[in-house]
């Protein structure tokens, strides 16, 4: 098989801006009109700004840090830096100063392309920490212009600096090696500190080669960036893969405008971890809930034909006619007009990954008519190992192996992975490297097996699985999605780790559980009020009573309570990806898990929240438990 991956993205870059010099390389949306630009505009400012990096004496095994939200900007940098044999490492754009220190510590950045005046302070406030920062560059200058600090520049200064050189970036890019690293990540930092993954030019470009083999990409493709681009399933979309295959990349307005910008769109391409598809499932429900009642009453009929028609697919069993005929109806009344105010018209390829899908949001994507695929993968394999193929979907696995990838399963359940994906180690951090790489193949952490179809199921955190007294074994993540898939439910944690039984901290979504109250006509002021209301309760345990007909004799969830505060990556509660950090929860509310096992049935709970950068607060409050009785379950 051809390799055409051997190369490099700043190489892909050149490719394309003479292949496709005219066709729309990106759009970003500016006040309220699409700009675009062309790939021969790609290869040109970046060309320029790669000289500029160049006249500030950047070049190769050099680090630029990137923190903002998604922006042509950030592309423009991180292919100008890669072409001089340098790499990006890109931060969240709501990481915490703390965060960003430790960052900077460790790849010894002498630049950051700061997006606006808010990065720019978060900077500053820190700068006497980061000795080896020379220069922050900034390209939204809003509220900026006052500022005089020393190395403060903007991101068409640099531009302008060097650009009689820039026509010298293809013989710099010449120099660049596919073994190069090109990006530093950040892991999700579940059990920690995030540590630094380097990932080559080819480990990113083998494997969008692969994945765009098991799902195919075209050069008109149309893509919407809006998750973090320091994301490695962003960088595996927005960057590689459409490098590779010269698709366009577009760029929301703003956070809150991604759903309208999307249906401007029409992607054809999407891939969202979980928390997304889980979101927009609870937005349509909530729609539904203040719609018109002919709307609701067409959605309660249609929507559960839907439903049974993608349930007997999914299980693999043939749908009867009459199943047919009520998907068909579903799709002319409902799905059809629902899938276009999504921005899901044109889709043809939709993914998630990062963590498990409820086999429930799961079904109800592919009952829209959206053929929904489970991926799976890690930073440290440029992203992807596995995905669904066409047909071959299941929701409780995650697919097959791309090409030249080779997964097995240890003697202890661990999932091992080999492919030319796999990240040279982690910056600076050789025990970790060697803890997580041997002999080529890459130890995941996650506990799974294969089915005899060839397809992958993933357990758990091989570290998450639990096991209750009487010695039943149970993944917590599985019942969390499980409760999670609720419309009032944002977050859940489950416990149960050598215990009698599982019980649950289970947070509220704010917006849809307050829609409730208010049609109930119950008063409430704060977040805190509406958790510990007796009717909320009531709601939330019939709910929960209703997932445990569902699971596994003996893993039904006992207790449960809801938490006065929504978990939080600021509180360090949740990573940057939303997974939940156990160690945080277990200490934290030490007294509540405590009082969840001991026949409590309130606890007047005390936490000290102690933000990443530093600063505290404290939070107390009465907080109900309530017990899932065989009544309950039986109603």
């Amino acid at each position: 098989m051809s390799r055409p991956y051997k190369t490099t993205l700043p190489a892909l870059l050149i490719r394309n801006g003479r292949e496709r010099a005219a066709r729309t390389a990106m759009r970003e949306k500016h006040l309220g009109i699409w700009q675009s630009f062309s790939y021969r505009q790609y290869l040109e400012i970046t060309s320029e700004f790669s000289a500029g990096l160049k006249k500030l004496g950047f070049g190769k095994g050099d680090a630029i840090v990137i923190i903002g939200d998604n922006r042509p900007e950030w592309l423009w940098a991180q292919l100008a830096i890669q072409g001089l044999g340098g790499y990006s490492v890109g931060l969240y754009q709501d990481s915490p100063a703390d965060e960003i220190g430790y960052v900077f510590t460790l790849s010894e950045a002498r630049l950051v392309v700061a997006e606006d005046q808010e990065q720019v302070d978060k900077i500053l406030s820190i700068r006497d920490q980061l000795p080896d920062l020379e220069y922050i560059v900034y390209h939204d200058p809003k509220g900026l212009m006052d500022y005089s600090e020393k190395g403060l520049m903007s991101f068409d200064d640099v531009r302008a600096m060097n650009k009689e050189q820039a026509a010298e970036f293809e013989s710099w890019t010449a120099e660049v090696s596919p073994d190069d690293v090109a990006i530093i990540a950040t892991t999700s930092g579940s059990t920690g500190r995030p540590k630094l993954a380097m990932l080559t030019h080819e480990n990113l470009l083998s494997m969008a080669w692969n994945l765009g083999h098991s799902d195919p990409k075209t050069e008109s493709d149309e893509f919407v960036s809006f998750l973090p681009l320091a994301w490695m399933g962003e960088q595996m979309m927005a960057v590689a893969s459409a490098l590779l295959f010269g698709f366009c990349v577009n760029f929301p307005e703003e956070p809150d405008t991604v759903q309208e910008n999307i249906r401007e769109i029409g992607p054809h391409l999407i891939f969202s971890p979980p928390r997304v598809w889980e979101n927009m499932a609870a937005k349509v429900r909530v729609r539904i809930m203040e719609t018109t009642p002919l709307k609701r009453w067409l959605f309660n009929r249609l929507m559960p034909m839907g439903i049974s028609y993608a349930d007997k697919v999914l299980h693999g069993q043939e749908p009867s006619a009459m199943d047919r005929l009520g998907f068909r109806l579903a799709e002319i009344g409902l799905f059809r007009a629902l899938r276009d105010r999504l921005g899901f018209s044109r889709i043809r390829s939709a993914s998630t990954g990062g963590a498990p899908l409820g086999p429930d949001t799961f079904t109800f994507f592919h009952a829209l008519g959206i053929n929904l695929k489970q991926i799976y993968g890690q930073t440290e394999v440029a992203g992807i190992s596995c995905i669904h193929k066409d047909g071959c979907v299941s929701f409780d696995t995650v697919g097959e192996p791309i090409p030249e990838t080779e997964i097995r399963i240890s003697a202890a359940g661990e999932v091992l992975t080999k492919s030319p994906a796999v990240f040279k180690g982690y910056l600076k951090n050789e025990d970790a490297t060697a803890e997580t790489l041997e002999d080529g193949w890459l130890k995941s952490g996650d506990a799974g097996y294969f089915k005899d179809n060839g397809q992958l199921v993933i357990i758990d955190r091989l570290s998450d699985v639990m096991t209750l007294n009487n010695g039943t074994r149970f993944s917590p993540q599985f019942i969390e999605n499980k409760i999670k898939f609720s419309t009032y439910v944002q977050e859940a944690v489950v416990i149960g780790q050598e215990r009698d039984y599982i019980t649950a901290i289970i947070c509220l979504d704010s917006d849809i559980a307050g829609r409730w109250a208010e049609q109930q006509q119950l008063t409430y002021t704060t977040y805190q009020d509406l958790a510990s209301n007796p009717h909320l309760y009531d709601l939330i345990c019939s709910e929960v009573a209703s997932i445990n007909e569902a699971l596994q004799d003996g893993t039904e969830v006992k207790r449960f309570a809801l938490l006065f505060k929504e978990l939080d990556a600021d509180d360090g509660e949740l990573t940057r990806t939303r997974k939940i950090r156990r160690k945080v929860i277990n200490e934290r509310y030490g007294d509540l898990i405590y009082a969840l096992y001991n026949g409590q049935k309130e606890i007047n709970l005390t936490a000290r929240i102690k933000y990443q950068d530093g600063s505290e607060r404290t939070m107390s409050g009465p907080i109900a438990i309530r017990e899932i009785n065989a009544a309950e379950e039986a109603s």
